[in-house]
C-alpha cells in the first residue's frame, strides 16, 4: 500500500533514456535507443538548440536582472528592519506559520509559472518571448546551463517580481502606527516571507542541478527534502517535461500529480484556444544539428 502510495512518476528505465545524466554532462543518455543520438545531442551545451538560445540573452536582459536583484535586496533589508523593530517575543507562532505558510504558497506560486512558461507561449512572442520564456527552453536542451550562471542571471527576474510587494510593505511600514502594524503584523510576515522564498526559489532550482561543490547546509536542506531535492526535481526533466513544476520544496508535486492538476488545466486551455501544449518546447527541442 505504501509502495504504491509513494509510487515514482517516471520508471528507473524513463529517467536513463529521458533525460540528461547532469552527474555527467558528457553523456546525453545511458541508454541510447537510435544510432543517430551519438552524433546529435539530446541534451547539454553542445545541443544547436541550447547555442541559439544562450545568444539571445543580451545587455538590456542583463541590467533589467541587476536592477532587480539591487532593487530586491535593498527593500528586503530595509523592511527586515522594520519588521524586527516591531517583533514581539509572543509573535513567534505568528512567525513560523507565516514561514510555513509562505513556502506552501511559494511552491505553488513556482509550479504555476513554470507550467505556464514550459507548457505555453513561443521565444518569438515580443517581449515576453525572449526575456522570460528563452530560459525556460533554455533549460530543457541544457538543464546544466543554470549551474553555469551567475547570481544575477539565475535570481534576477524572481528578484523582480518581489519588488512591487516589497514596496507595498514598504509604504504600509511608513504611513501605519504602531497599533496598526501589530494588527496585521501576521500578513506583514507572510508576504515577507513568501517574498523571501519567491526570490530564492531559481537559486534551490539551481542547487538541484548542481552535483558538485555544494555547501554541506544546502546538501542537509535537500536530504531532508526542505528545500527541492536533485532526485526529485530528476522526475522533471524527463522529456517531454509534464510533470512536477514546483521547484522551491517540490512539496506540492506528488498530491498536484495525483488530482492530475497541470493536465487537466492543460485540456482546457486547448479546447478553448486549439494551442498544443509544449509545442514551442518541442521545437527547440528537435534542433539537435
Amino acid at each position: 500500500m505504501a509502495a504504491s502510495f509513494l509510487a515514482p512518476v517516471k520508471t528507473e528505465q524513463e529517467i536513463f533514456e529521458n533525460s540528461m545524466l547532469e552527474d555527467d554532462p558528457n553523456c546525453n543518455s545511458s541508454v541510447s535507443r537510435f544510432p543517430q543520438e551519438v552524433f546529435q545531442p539530446r541534451w547539454g551545451p553542445t545541443h544547436r538548440g541550447a547555442q541559439e538560445l544562450a545568444k539571445l540573452y543580451s545587455t538590456g536582459k542583463r541590467i533589467q536582472e541587476y536592477i532587480g536583484v539591487c532593487l530586491g535586496l535593498t527593500l528586503m533589508s530595509i523592511n527586515l528592519i522594520l519588521i524586527l523593530s516591531r517583533f514581539k517575543i509572543e509573535n513567534i507562532s505568528t512567525v513560523v506559520i507565516s514561514a510555513l505558510g509562505g513556502i506552501v504558497t511559494a511552491d505553488f506560486l513556482s509550479g504555476f509559472v513554470h507550467w505556464l512558461a514550459d507548457t505555453w507561449g513561443s521565444t518569438d512572442l515580443p517581449v515576453i518571448g525572449k526575456n522570460f520564456l528563452r530560459p525556460f527552453r533554455e533549460h530543457h536542451v541544457d538543464p546544466t546551463s543554470i549551474t553555469r550562471h551567475d547570481f544575477i542571471e539565475t535570481n534576477g527576474d524572481n528578484f523582480m517580481v518581489t519588488i512591487p510587494f516589497q514596496c507595498h510593505m514598504l509604504y504600509q511600514f511608513l504611513v501605519m502606527s504602531e497599533d496598526e502594524s501589530q494588527r496585521v503584523f501576521s500578513w506583514t510576515c507572510y508576504l515577507y516571507l513568501l517574498a523571501i522564498f519567491v526570490a530564492m526559489t531559481n537559486q534551490i532550482h539551481k542547487w538541484s542541478h548542481t552535483y558538485f561543490y555544494l555547501p554541506k547546509w544546502v546538501v542537509f536542506l535537500q536530504d531532508c527534502h526542505i528545500i527541492l531535492p536533485k532526485r526529485h526535481h530528476r522526475y522533471h526533466h524527463v522529456a517531454p517535461h509534464e510533470t512536477y513544476y514546483c521547484i522551491t520544496t517540490g512539496w506540492l508535486n506528488w498530491p498536484l500529480e495525483q488530482v492530475r492538476f497541470w493536465p487537466i488545466l492543460e485540456v482546457l486551455i486547448t479546447k478553448v484556444t486549439g494551442c498544443k501544449p509544449r509545442a514551442d518546447d518541442l521545437k527547440w527541442a528537435k534542433k539537435r544539428i
